[in-house]
């Protein structure tokens, strides 16, 4: 998968949590809770909405690793190339 695929599957994961958020910038590097004012409830159907879109397991250990655009993009392309 390219990185714009793991973006669109990043982007349409939270879209699905919020769907307020379609047509908001994006910083990549700013972590979604600070962002976008993430409780840890909309993280959980964050990473339960990425579970789904992508069929990966995805470990509470790996969660650090899911808070931001880049670094999530960097978690999918590891997992899934």
């Amino acid at each position: 998968m390219a990185t714009e695929q793991f973006a669109e599957l990043v982007t349409n994961a939270l879209y699905e949590v919020a769907p307020d958020l379609r047509g908001e910038a994006l910083d990549p590097k700013e972590k979604f809770n600070v962002q976008f004012e993430f409780d840890s409830m909309d993280f959980l159907r964050f990473v339960a909405s990425l579970h789904l879109a992508t069929g990966l397991e995805l470990p509470e250990k790996d969660y650090p690793r899911l808070t931001s655009l880049a670094s999530a993009l960097d978690y999918l392309s590891e997992k899934l190339s």
